[in-house]
């Protein structure tokens, strides 16, 4: 599955658990609970206290699955600054034993995540692409997908082809060329 793909799953599974359905913790847990346990873990340098607060996070998770917004956050992202509060409130309480983080450094939780602008960016530049290599001609659209789609070699293409490699060569370097006036001609 691709990373949106997952993303969307996942608020899914969230959704439907603010709904009521007790099964759709299950494939949230699966999918979350590395990450979510790491960043217990590192907060908190115990195993067993990150093991508890890993289990706070479910069960917060559980009475407050209905306060999640796709739109303010990514579910992973909502979930992470969860298993963050929940590491920090057992630190604050003092329920650690020595060789937890300072508070201070477990404030900032990393999130893989692109922004929501980032992402939007990315889908507008692929759709772009992909318009700009549909308008190729046929071989030449064929040429480029299989090199740079699925990683073919230019001989490989060549000999499938039966062409000479350089025939193929100057073929992918032409339609390269459509490419690049195709999508500056889109940034304008």
């Amino acid at each position: 599955m691709s990373a949106a793909a997952d993303r969307e799953a996942l608020a899914a599974a969230i959704e439907r658990l603010a709904a009521g359905d007790r099964a759709a913790l299950d494939p949230i847990y699966r999918s979350t609970h590395r990450k979510l346990f790491g960043i217990c873990l590192r907060i908190l340098d115990d195993r067993k206290e990150a093991e508890d607060a890993l289990q706070e996070v479910y069960v917060r998770l559980w009475r407050s699955a209905g306060r999640f917004d796709a739109n303010r956050a990514s579910p992973i992202s909502w979930l992470a600054v969860m298993a963050r509060n929940c590491a920090v409130d057992r630190l604050r309480v003092g329920k650690v034993r020595a060789g937890a983080v300072p508070e201070s450094a477990a404030m900032a939780v990393p999130d893989a995540d692109p922004l929501a602008d980032r992402m939007l960016e990315d889908g507008e530049r692929r759709a772009r692409i992909h318009r700009c290599i549909e308008a190729l001609e046929g071989s030449s659209r064929s040429a480029i997908t299989r090199a740079f789609f699925e990683g073919r070699t230019y001989a490989a293409l060549a000999k499938e082809g039966g062409m000479p490699l350089s025939t193929m060569k100057s073929r992918i370097r032409r339609a390269l060329a459509k490419l690049k006036t195709c999508l500056e001609a889109d940034d304008d």
